[in-house]
């Protein structure tokens, strides 16, 4: 009987297996086909962009980059074509078996191979990539002859920048060198790293940097088909490449050649600006560098002698170095003593050689003094008493208020980076540049050395030109700049950059007349006339002595007995003609001794070049001091803070 009930149980059971085995499939396959449904209907455009995009990749095409012409044309960086062998790795053999060969064939350096392994990690398997650049027409026929030996390796044309002047404004121009890390982020911040898919160089510094995105151009594509192991197949369409601008200089690259020539051996700077506009016409820094050895990767021996040369090549002298402007500063304190009402042109004063302030003498650099002296004898020869009594009755507050409007102690905005803002000292910024308390407190002697362009007062040559041009210009501010036009090659258009005053100071045109016949006098019978004598045009200048260090009380500074790295900044303002002054000169020759001794042949030089287009024949000469003349200059005593020319 339990028999006969056991098995009518076991169909039931049966049927209940099968019905739920099948509804389990049958939910497995609702699963399955919802899957599908997903994948195929919901996320097709997803799914079918992946796959595209396996099949095919894009491949970016580098732009040309703009030239960089002078004023007259004179091309300054461009872009020429030689012969690079390349590699793509995915149609070779074996790729460091290939390499090896190769290196018996052509010239392979290590740094060739550290170059090629860092691109490798960076580019995609069917992407050529250089092993070795600028092949000569020798390698290029022996590699020919052997091409049959290397699947995957070939000889292609590609673009180098060059500078074909070489050194001449190389720390205007800049350079490009390879894009690092650094670059990389920069890149991505300014939202431009998908046109640099592929680039491997930037602009570091100078124009170069500062005009990247002008010059590089928009990046080209070609789609290409790869296979499944990612060989190229075929190119399925191409979008070339836009070239980049052109950037047409207000620098004459003639008379930048002048200007270089002019300090020979010597270190320094120059800068030379169009007064009306704003314009840069040459600018200089002594010692300079070929900018050609950066494009491919400096070699470790040149970075080496760069960076490390105690003349210091790499450092943008004229607007990044700063120094005391000794007596140059006389004219500016001049002006200002004009325009805040606490001197008359005509008022004088007597000179006993020096200024007696409290219980400590600030000397003259002539013995016995000058006399009676008015504001035009003061800054024709010079008279540093003239001047401590006049920043003591400016004071320190009306002083820099008015340097800081003329454009010292800030930047002056050109469209270079690395400018320094130079150093115009106050209250103020002493507080701010001093940590202890002690340090912070400004004292009454140190307003009287300002008055003669000594104690903190530091500037760059890009300062003074620009300050004195602003001047010049009767108180119309240009933006100093490098660049006067901006030109598509494509199109044909054609960018101005227009010279527009950014600002006005409040200068009185009678004002400024007597501080271009006072720099005038400088030049017919003060401290300019030996170097200026006979020159066909005439002009405007200041001379000045900057202070390296200090001597003890009592000593007299004699260069002979001074090691040349310690011995006197020389320096040299100057403007021409005198009525419409077309070009503003400001010279700076460290360690060269009296404004007039080094600084201001090199003026004489850049002006006779300007404006009557004679040619020097070689570095400008040393001028020896008249007598009484300069020589008094650094003979003065450290307690005294003196300096005069």
């Amino acid at each position: 009987m339990s028999e006969f009930h056991q098995g009518e149980q076991d169909p039931d059971r049966f049927r209940r297996r099968v019905l739920f085995a099948g509804a389990f499939v049958l939910s497995c396959f609702a699963l399955l086909f919802g899957r599908f449904f997903y994948l195929q209907i919901l996320q097709h455009e997803y799914y079918t962009t992946r796959a595209e995009s396996n099949r095919i990749s894009l491949v970016p095409v580098m732009p040309n980059r703009g030239n960089i012409v002078d004023r007259n044309g004179v091309i300054l960086a461009r872009n020429y074509s030689a012969f690079t062998l390349e590699i793509t790795p995915s149609k070779t053999l074996g790729l460091e078996e290939t390499i090896d060969r190769l290196g018996e064939i052509v010239e392979i350096q290590l740094k060739d191979r550290r170059r090629f392994k860092r691109l490798l990690e960076e580019s995609k398997n069917f992407e050529s990539i250089p092993i070795r650049t600028r092949l000569t027409d020798e390698e290029v026929a022996r590699f020919a002859a052997h091409r049959y030996r290397f699947p995957g390796v070939e000889v292609k044309a590609r673009l180098f920048r060059q500078y074909p002047e070489n050194t001449l404004a190389a720390h205007a121009i800049g350079y490009i060198s390879r894009i690092n890390a650094k670059d990389k982020e920069m890149i991505e911040a300014s939202g431009h790293d998908a046109n640099y898919k592929g680039t491997e160089h930037i602009g570091k510094v100078g124009l170069e940097a500062n005009y990247e995105f002008e010059l590089h151009g928009t990046a080209g594509y070609e789609q290409v088909e790869v296979d499944a192991g990612g060989r190229a197949v075929r190119i399925l369409s191409q979008t070339p490449p836009v070239p980049g601008n052109n950037l047409s200089l207000t620098l004459d690259a003639r008379l930048q050649s002048v200007a270089e020539q002019a300090f020979g051996n010597r270190r320094g700077s120059l800068t030379a600006i169009d007064p009306n506009n704003g314009a840069v016409l040459a600018l200089v820094s002594a010692p300079a560098f070929d900018p050609n050895l950066f494009v491919d990767g400096i070699r470790y021996d040149d970075w080496d002698e760069l960076n490390n040369h105690p003349d210091k090549p790499l450092l943008n002298r004229a607007i990044y170095s700063t120094y005391p402007p000794g007596s140059t500063f006389k004219p500016l304190m001049a002006l200002a003593a004009l325009s805040t009402g606490k001197r008359t042109a005509h008022q004088a004063i007597a000179d006993p050689g020096y200024f007696q302030f409290g219980n400590r003498r600030f000397m003259d650099d002539k013995v016995g003094g000058h006399g009676i002296v008015d504001m035009h004898k003061s800054i024709v020869v010079s008279c540093n008493t003239y001047y401590y009594v006049l920043a003591n009755d400016m004071g320190i507050d009306n002083i820099a208020r008015f340097m800081g409007e003329l454009g010292l102690g800030r930047r002056t905005e050109i469209d270079i980076p690395g400018e320094a803002t130079g150093i115009l000292p106050s209250p103020e910024w002493k507080q701010k540049r001093f940590k202890k308390r002690e340090q912070q407190k400004w004292y009454p002697g140190e307003t009287i050395s300002i008055g003669i362009g000594q104690g903190y007062n530091a500037y760059s040559t890009l300062h003074m030109a620009h300050a004195l041009a602003n001047i010049l210009n009767y108180g119309k501010v240009f933006r100093p700049h490098l660049v006067h036009s901006i030109t598509n090659p494509t199109t044909g258009q054609v960018r101005i950059v227009e010279p527009q005053p950014i600002r006005a100071i409040p200068l009185k045109h009678e004002h400024v007349e007597v501080i271009k016949r006072a720099m005038a006098g400088v030049v017919l019978e003060g401290t300019g006339a030996r170097a200026f004598a006979g020159a066909p045009y005439d002009s405007g200048g200041k001379t000045g002595t900057a202070q390296v260090f200090s001597l003890k009380g009592g000593q007299r500074y004699v260069a002979g007995q001074v090691r040349e790295r310690l011995r006197d900044h020389s320096w040299y303002v100057a403007f021409a003609p005198v009525a419409k002054p077309k070009i503003v000169v400001a010279v700076m020759v460290e360690n060269g001794g009296f404004g007039a001794q080094s600084a201001a042949p090199i003026a004489r030089q850049v002006f006779d070049y300007y404006l009557t287009g004679k040619l020097p024949g070689g570095p400008a000469p040393e001028v020896e001091a008249a007598d009484g003349v300069g020589d008094a200059d650094a003979s003065l005593a450290v307690e005294k803070a003196d300096e005069a020319d």
